[in-house]
Parts: structure tokens; C-alpha cells; sequence
């Protein structure tokens, strides 16, 4: 392709608001950019004196311009992040995680359930939140199931149930399965607490229940009284352990740290005047981007990537350029005013030197790690005399019980370290079993059949076996097409199976790689090893016991799949399914008395 012409493109370019593309010669979108005058910001790319190396070295790589004009700024803002989202281009921040937050759900029910919720908010009910992590969803579950009798099972356990279940036994849950255990105003006044509760009205729900239980007392109901003493006990427990945020009701809170071309973006959730907790954040930063432009898209990206709430406050560390685009922006998105704040008042300020003191702390800690995880590669480049730099790094391991439900694991590792969106496993199937061989050959077939481009070509191949396994890889990569072919290195155990005793084989003549047991090298060898084993024998674990559920129920005559999935659904599983009566299974839809006593007699005898 001939060199790009920016005189002649410039030359008919509009001033209008818009967003531009620039693509390599491989027709790759390099970088994505948004504008208010399209000319004059496209134009400053290639003026004579270019100060920054950095951006001439994302000059140099320009095939191709395309621009799209928009009606506004906002509209620019929203198109610039989808094509960032689509394309991920190399020379833009982008946010690593777009994982919509986790949330409590509280389900519309006669008897409402309290569960983990995560993505669109489609089911009626209630959502609290958002929680930074599913651990803090799941801690506060554990918490509440401690303090409130609130059912937290599956809404299938729950019809199923006709006595009650171990929670009840451990005054966790009031048994609202069950008729005679408790009233539904009894169970909708805990509903109640838990709902103020979530709302972090903790004083209010400790006044409610020291006014039951004194009313209890007073009505010699000792028994209730107890049971609500023990309830505010609780309460007060956890209010010692909280920090309450004050007076701010709804606010996110952001800390920014940039050391050595790494960033870090620390948000704390601050909903219903309680800190729900924090998140550090560290986006892919080219060699390009400012301080500024870091923090703006990583901004943009992190309310619009996807079902991340906009709250009505947000405090910021720095001053953005086009602030009154993004507030309509971000209003827009929110459906309601949304204000943006630099911690000038004392409350605002405290929690925005918190949130800056945990970023500089995050990022020192993921600038060790990283340092250590470099030097690691270092060494290992060291000892294979490579002169390129290692950027990708796969490993296979087979696991399987005496041949029977085998899985095949690859695990890949960048520079940074395991790259877990890009691992695979297979299920072997058509091999003799227990052939250990046949499967390593399969798994790498299916691997690596449809590999296009050279960046998913692993620099280094490792296999977690000896001569055999390693023999299968070479067979295969004979006859291998590309250009770029990976280095295969075998990983054979030692006789003790001891850590740091590993024999590496290098393909070919299958001489031994010398590596030192306690070398950051071999460190780093036996991570990528112990990865690819742990991937396989959770895969392997999974399969058998999908196998072990379902060949239970599969030699009962007349039951299919359809009903074999009805039974485990209403029954809470196999274990639900063989500790019902004859009578529990015939009120399972699909089943009739007959068919029951059939089941039943099928799982009992």
C-alpha cells in the first residue's frame, strides 16, 4: 500500500464534530479519536514538528483515515467508546474489565428471596448496590443470613420443599416452604428489616426490634424475645464493623496513579450512605496516551462499556476538557441530573484522598508484581538465548480417571502474566481410553486449526509430559502452515514429582534444557504448568460429575432428558430427588403416580 497522503486528506476534511479511525496497512484500527472540529484536531497529527515520540510513532503506522461526523459532542462521546469497545485498537486506553457490577436482589414474591444478582435488571423486585465484587455480595448474604430468617434458596428447592431444610435447623431461614412455621406478616416484617437494612438504615432496624422485643417481653413471650435479643446482638456486631460514609447518599468516588507506563483507577461505591466497598482498576495504557487522555477515556469507558449504574454524584481527581458535554452525556444516560465534583468540601475531599491513597497503594503493589513477573521472563529468555522478547506462552496438560471422561486444558500466559479469556478446554472423545497420546493429538487439532493470526501463536508451547506427549506436538507442527512456529518444550516430571526437579525436553533432538530448580525461570515454567494441571482436573471434575448426576436417572424407562431436567430442577438436585416420597415426586409436573413409584423404587433398591 502506498504511503498515506495526509496533505491531500486533510485538504477536504470537515471542521465539524465527528469521529475518526486511523488503520495500519493490515487495515487494523490502530487508534480511534473524537472531535469538535475534525480539521483542526486530525491536522495536529502531522504538523511539521511533532513533539512527542510517541505519537510520531503511531504517525508512522497510518495507512488510512475514516471519519464519521456527528450532530454533537455527546454523540461523538458515544460513537468514539463503541468503536473502541468493537475494534480494542492497540493506541487506545482500554478498560480491561467491563463486567457489569454485581447486586442483592430482592425477589417480588409472597415469600421473598435474597440472592446474588448480576447484569440486565429485568426480574421484579428490588436491587441494592452496586457491590465492587461478587465476594462482597456473597459476604453480605452470609451476614444478613445470620440476622434475618430470609430465604436464600433457589425458588425450584423452594416449591419442592415438604419439611424444612437445614437452615431452618440453624435459625437461618423461618421456613417459609413449609405451612405452620411461620405467618406471612411474621415473614414480610423480616423482609422489611432487611430491606432497611440494605438501605444502611441499621439505627432504625435496631429501634424496630428493640421495641418488638420489649413488646414480647411485656406479653411473657419470652421465647420471641430471645430470639430478638439475639437479632440485635447481631445487629450491633456488624455496626462496629462498618463504616458508614456520612451524609453522601449516592457517589462514586475515583483515585488516579501513573508510575512507569502503568495506571491505576481505584473506584469506591458509596450508596445509601454506606461504602460498599472500592475496586482497583488497571487499564491497558499504550506508549502514546497522557496522564489526561488516560484518565478521560478510562472514565468514559467505565459508565458506558456496560450495566455499571451512573450515580448522581461523582468525584473526580482531575479537570476534564469538555466537562459540560459529558455531564449532558452522562445525564442522558442516567435519566436524571448528574453532578461532577473535585473534593473541595471536607466530606468529598476525605474520601477522594482515601480513594487516591488506595491507588498509589494498588498500583505500587501491581508494579512489584509486574517487575517480578518481567523478571521471570528475563530469565527464561536467558536460558532459551532467545534475542525477541516472549509475549505468548501456552501449555497442554490431559487429565482423566482410567480413561473415562478425559479433558484436555490450555492455558495461556502473556507478559503479564495467565491471560484467562483466552484459555480452552476440550472434551476427547473417539480415542481408545486411558491413551494418552491420541488425546494430546486431538486437543492440539482442535486447538490450533482455524489459528489465523500470528499473535495467537504461542512463542513457546509447553507439554505436561515426557518423550510421547511431546512427540505429538512435533508430528503435528510438521506439517504446521504458517511462517511463525512455536518453540515445543516438554515438561517432564521428575521421579519424586517434586517441585524444581522438572525435566525440560526441547523438541527435535530432545536434549535437556539445563534450568536451574530455583530459577525465576523454572518459577515461572512451573506456574504456567500447575495452571494448565489445575484447568484440566476442574474440567475433569466438572465432566464426571455431570456423568454421575445424570446415569443415576438415564436407565429409568420412560424418563427422558426433559423430565431427568424436571425432577433435579424441582427436586434441588439428585440428593433432593432421592430423599423425596413416592407422593413428592408424583407432584413434580410431567410425572404421574405411576412413573413415580417407578422412579422411586429405581433410586431405593
Amino acid at each position: 500500500m502506498s504511503e498515506f497522503d495526509s496533505t491531500e486528506f486533510l485538504k477536504n476534511l470537515t471542521q465539524q464534530p465527528g469521529v475518526y479511525r486511523m488503520y495500519n496497512a493490515e487495515q487494523e484500527v490502530i487508534y480511534v479519536g473524537k472531535a469538535k472540529n475534525l480539521k483542526k484536531r486530525v491536522s495536529s497529527y502531522f504538523r511539521v514538528q511533532v513533539d512527542n515520540v510517541k505519537t510520531r510513532s503511531l504517525v508512522s503506522q497510518i495507512a488510512n483515515i475514516e471519519v464519521t461526523v456527528v450532530n454533537s459532542e455527546t454523540e461523538a462521546f458515544l460513537l468514539e467508546n463503541n468503536f473502541i469497545k468493537k475494534y480494542k485498537p492497540r493506541y487506545n486506553v482500554l478498560l480491561r474489565d467491563d463486567k457489569s457490577y454485581p447486586f442483592i436482589f430482592l425477589s417480588d414474591h409472597t415469600h421473598p428471596r435474597l440472592s446474588f444478582h448480576r447484569g440486565p435488571q429485568k426480574r421484579k423486585g428490588e436491587y441494592f448496590g452496586p457491590y465492587p465484587s461478587a465476594w462482597a455480595v456473597r459476604e453480605s448474604l452470609r451476614t444478613m443470613q445470620k440476622i434475618f430468617p430470609v430465604r436464600q434458596c433457589e425458588d425450584s428447592y423452594y416449591r419442592a420443599r415438604s419439611r424444612p431444610c437445614l437452615q431452618y435447623q440453624m435459625k437461618r431461614c423461618s421456613a417459609p416452604c413449609v405451612e405452620g412455621y411461620v405467618t406471612d406478616n411474621d415473614y414480610r416484617e423480616q423482609v422489611d428489616l432487611v430491606r432497611l437494612f440494605l438501605k444502611g438504615k441499621n439505627q432504625q432496624v435496631i429501634g424496630m426490634l428493640v421495641g418488638k422485643m420489649e413488646h414480647a417481653s411485656q406479653t411473657l413471650n419470652f421465647e420471641a424475645a430471645a430470639r430478638y435479643r439475639d437479632q440485635i446482638t447481631a445487629l450491633r456486631q456488624v455496626q462496629e464493623r462498618q463504616w458508614v460514609a456520612g451524609t453522601q447518599d449516592e457517589m462514586d468516588v475515583f483515585g488516579f496513579a501513573y508510575r512507569g507506563g502503568m495506571a491505576c483507577i481505584q473506584v469506591m461505591f458509596i450508596r445509601d450512605s454506606q461504602l460498599l466497598g472500592s475496586k482497583s482498576y488497571f487499564p491497558k495504557v499504550p506508549s502514546t496516551a497522557s496522564e489526561q487522555e488516560i484518565f478521560d477515556s478510562f472514565f468514559l469507558q467505565f459508565y458506558l462499556a456496560g450495566n455499571k449504574p451512573i450515580p448522581r454524584q461523582i468525584v473526580v481527581p482531575v479537570n476534564f476538557d469538555d466537562e459540560a458535554a459529558i455531564i449532558e452525556l452522562l445525564s442522558g444516560e442516567a435519566g436524571y441530573k448528574v453532578k461532577l465534583f473535585r473534593g473541595a468540601r471536607e466530606e468529598k475531599r476525605r474520601y477522594l484522598q482515601l480513594a487516591q491513597a488506595n491507588a498509589e497503594t494498588a498500583l505500587e503493589a501491581q508494579y512489584s508484581q509486574q517487575k517480578s513477573v518481567v523478571a521471570r521472563y528475563q530469565d527464561l529468555e536467558a536460558a532459551l538465548e532467545r534475542d525477541m522478547p516472549i509475549q505468548r506462552m501456552e501449555c497442554f496438560d490431559i487429565s482423566h480417571t482410567s480413561g473415562q471422561q478425559t479433558v484436555a486444558s490450555c492455558v495461556v500466559f502473556n507478559r503479564e502474566g495467565p491471560l484467562k479469556s483466552d484459555y480452552r478446554r476440550f472434551n476427547i472423545e473417539g480415542i481408545t481410553p486411558g491413551d494418552d497420546y491420541a488425546a494430546m493429538a486431538q486437543a492440539l487439532q482442535r486447538r490450533y486449526k482455524n489459528v489465523q493470526e500470528d499473535s495467537k501463536i504461542p512463542d513457546i508451547l509447553f507439554i505436561d509430559g515426557g518423550k510421547g506427549q511431546l512427540a505429538q506436538a512435533e508430528q503435528y507442527f510438521d506439517d504446521w502452515p504458517h511462517a511463525k512456529k512455536p518453540l515445543l518444550i516438554g515438561v517432564a516430571k521428575g521421579v519424586t514429582r517434586k517441585p524444581g526437579l522438572e525435566t525440560l525436553i526441547l523438541a527435535g533432538a530432545h536434549e535437556t534444557l539445563p534450568v536451574e530448580g530455583n530459577s525465576p525461570a523454572m518459577h515461572l515454567i512451573q506456574h504456567i504448568r500447575d495452571e494448565s494441571h489445575r484447568f484440566a482436573i476442574s474440567g475433569h471434575r466438572n465432566r464426571r460429575q455431570k456423568v454421575k448426576t445424570t446415569s443415576t436417572l438415564e436407565g429409568i424407562p420412560g424418563i427422558g432428558a426433559k423430565r431427568r431436567q424436571s425432577l433435579l430442577k424441582y427436586m434441588g438436585g439428585l440428593q433432593g430427588l432421592k430423599k423425596a416420597s413416592k407422593d413428592e415426586i408424583a407432584n413434580v409436573p410431567g410425572i404421574s403416580a405411576e412413573l413415580a413409584e417407578t422412579i422411586y423404587d429405581h433410586l431405593h433398591h
